[in-house]
């Protein structure tokens, strides 16, 4: 019987270059008896509402990034909704923010009656386009939110002249960004309000979960008085006499969550470390081909909520699609990217947002139109992304098969074109 060949891809009849099982290498969150352990002490505490780990969960945060203050949420929507409600912004008032995001990073917003301003986001680390936002600001901006998408840090140098410049609030989304740093300071301590995501695919997960943080003691006081009912006769100036109502919303976090929380937060730089290690091992093999990883620069340690690269079909010479059916072929898990793009929702493009901020009859606020063919840049940078596993727990063997995947599909991308044309 004649043995096929290794070389030859699979898509066109060859041996599947990644055969381990990736189970185990890619499980996450990763649950130990310690969380076991910290759950179980609460379940037998009793008090399933307002524990005190809810507390020491906020300052082992505060200790962690050195914030003066610390409020844990439900999640990390809630958290922004506070941060956005903290900045006491007026109907009609504009927020900078990118399109390349989840959703939570814009649209809670709206509740409060500031209007997003979508700004392109810049192809090398897919933060928001510092040039982009300079163009943008009115004399009705007041903030912006700078998300470190995918766990890569923002261009903070120039976002932060641009704010200082005119005098903008930066809300900062760290949720990808737990662990990473910039110029020596961890993002969570780069915003005049840090919010995380504690959410289950997070680096420091809680299931659900979120975390405001701020130096700030006037955003510290209207975030309480916004969502956590429990605690605003705490407060040591006049806010305490909301005590009985708070402002209508209730957002603080379960305990069990945050017991949770405590013990993947304690691990988060191992995980972290490991994590990288394998992604940066993966991503030198695949710089070689031709794929951008998104390495960071010098004065930048950036961490992996989710590993993405952009494929160049201009030099491949394969289409998106049939590079993921070859790769798929190859038995790697490999898809597109999760997040759509903000500015095309039917939210904005079909004008929901000004029934939800009330703005709708506003003789002195002009609404804005969003269109979807508003961002060409940020649609060019996000064209060509493709999404792998994490590779959390995985040994060097499972990642040579990924990269032999790779290497086995871009050598021979003309065959594969050809026979997908012919």
């Amino acid at each position: 019987m004649t043995r096929a060949d290794p070389e030859k891809p699979a898509l066109l009849g060859g041996p599947k270059a990644v055969t381990l099982d990736a189970t185990e290498a890619n499980r996450w969150p990763i649950i130990t008896e310690e969380d076991e352990a910290a759950v179980l002490q609460v379940l037998r505490d009793g008090d399933l509402s307002q524990h005190p780990v809810t507390r020491q969960l906020e300052d082992d945060y505060r200790a962690y990034f050195g914030r003066r203050h610390a409020l844990a949420h439900c999640n990390g929507t809630a958290a922004l909704l506070a941060a956005f409600f903290a900045l006491d912004l007026e109907p009609g008032d504009e927020v900078l923010v990118p399109s390349a995001t989840f959703w939570a990073s814009v649209v809670p917003m709206l509740w409060v009656g500031a209007l997003p301003v979508f700004c392109e986001s810049e192809p090398d680390r897919l933060g928001l386009d510092p040039e982009d936002v300079a163009r943008k600001i009115t004399p009705r901006t007041r903030a912006m939110v700078v998300v470190h998408l995918w766990g890569m840090p923002s261009r903070m140098t120039e976002l932060f002249e641009i704010a200082q410049r005119h005098k903008l609030k930066i809300i900062e989304d760290a949720s990808h960004a737990q662990g990473a740093t910039w110029r020596g300071r961890k993002c969570g301590t780069l915003g005049d309000i840090s919010v995380f995501s504690l959410q289950g695919s997070k680096l420091a997960p809680a299931g659900e979960g979120g975390i405001f943080l701020t130096d700030d003691d006037a955003l510290m006081e209207r975030a309480t008085c916004l969502g956590d009912i429990s605690r605003i006769i705490e407060l040591p100036m006049p806010a305490k006499r909301f005590a009985a109502t708070s402002f209508g919303i209730k957002t603080r976090m379960a305990p069990l969550s945050a017991a949770v929380a405590r013990v993947q937060l304690r691990h988060l730089p191992e995980r972290n470390r490991r994590r990288g290690d394998n992604l940066r091992y993966l991503s030198e093999r695949l710089e070689r081909l031709g794929f951008d990883t998104f390495l960071p620069p010098n004065h930048v340690q950036r961490v992996y909520f989710e590993f993405l690269i952009r494929h160049h079909p201009e030099r491949s010479g394969l289409p998106a699609d049939t590079l993921l059916e070859a790769l798929r072929a190859e038995g790697c898990d490999i898809e597109l990217p999760r997040y759509p793009l903000v500015h095309q929702q039917p939210i904005f493009t079909e004008g929901h947002f000004a029934r939800i901020a009330r703005l709708e009859g506003c003789q002195d606020i002009d609404l804005p139109t969003y269109r979807p063919d508003a961002l060409p840049k940020t649609e060019a940078a996000n064209r060509n992304l493709i999404k792998l596993p994490n590779f959390p727990s995985a040994e060097r063997d499972l990642l040579d098969q990924y990269a032999r995947a790779f290497e086995k599909v871009i050598t021979h991308a003309a065959q594969i074109a050809a026979a997908r044309l012919g």
